[in-house]
């Protein structure tokens, strides 16, 4: 493996998005978070406190946050989320650079969110040089099963991601977007409201605790 050079760590380098090489400090920062991942992916799957807790330890600053596991991730200290963040079973978020999720995001099972990169070239990549590229996601946003998000893209707010997309270009807000490569497809509007499946409606019953919630949310 090749040693570190210059003023900058390799810690230093990784954090600034430039090129960086895995050296022994990195693997001791992903060893702390692989002994939490242990935890949290062997543990009694009905423990439903107890997996709020260590997803808790593992992501830091979170308010309602829980994930299905299994669960992966390279720090999980590089995963910011907002109020309500929700991932189904066997989503991995590679975390080289920050993952920053808004409110009431959701995740489907097998979603994977990836900053890593090499380079193109195999005599550059063959190097062990890597970098990381932030990913952001807005507000209420709903990522489809087996979604990939690639380094460097931006969701924006009131989102949702259809199934199997992959996503390499930034979304904006209040659209549906899929495919592969995923564009958007439409806006959300008024009209999608009250929708439950295609152009199902939500039964009456329903309806009616739903806006007695966004209510009590506005008051």
């Amino acid at each position: 493996m090749m040693e570190e050079n210059g003023d900058m760590t390799n810690k230093e380098r990784r954090d600034a998005g430039i090129a960086y090489i895995s050296d022994d400090s990195i693997f001791e920062e992903q060893a702390v978070c692989r002994k939490i991942l242990q935890k949290l992916n062997f543990m009694d799957r009905s423990d439903f406190a107890g997996i709020s807790a260590v997803v808790k330890e593992l992501l830091g600053k979170s308010d309602g946050a829980f994930i299905n596991p299994p669960f992966y991730c390279d720090y999980g200290k590089h995963i910011e989320v907002g109020k309500n963040f929700f991932a189904n079973y066997n989503c991995t978020l590679l975390d080289v650079a920050k993952i920053k999720i808004g409110d009431n995001c959701q995740m489907a099972p097998n979603v994977a969110v990836y900053t890593a990169g090499h380079p193109v070239h195999p005599d550059t990549r063959n190097s062990a040089y890597e970098y990381g590229k932030e990913v952001t996601i807005g507000d209420n946003v709903w990522i489809g099963g087996n979604t990939v998000i690639c380094p460097g893209v931006h969701i924006g707010d009131n989102v949702v991601i259809g199934a199997g997309s992959v996503v390499t270009r930034d979304i904006p807000d209040w659209c549906i977007a899929a495919g592969n490569p995923c564009r958007v497809i439409r806006s959300i509007t008024e009209a999608d409201k009250r929708k439950l499946f295609r152009d199902e409606e939500i039964d009456d019953e329903a309806w009616n605790v739903i806006e007695e919630h966004v209510a009590d949310i506005r008051k």
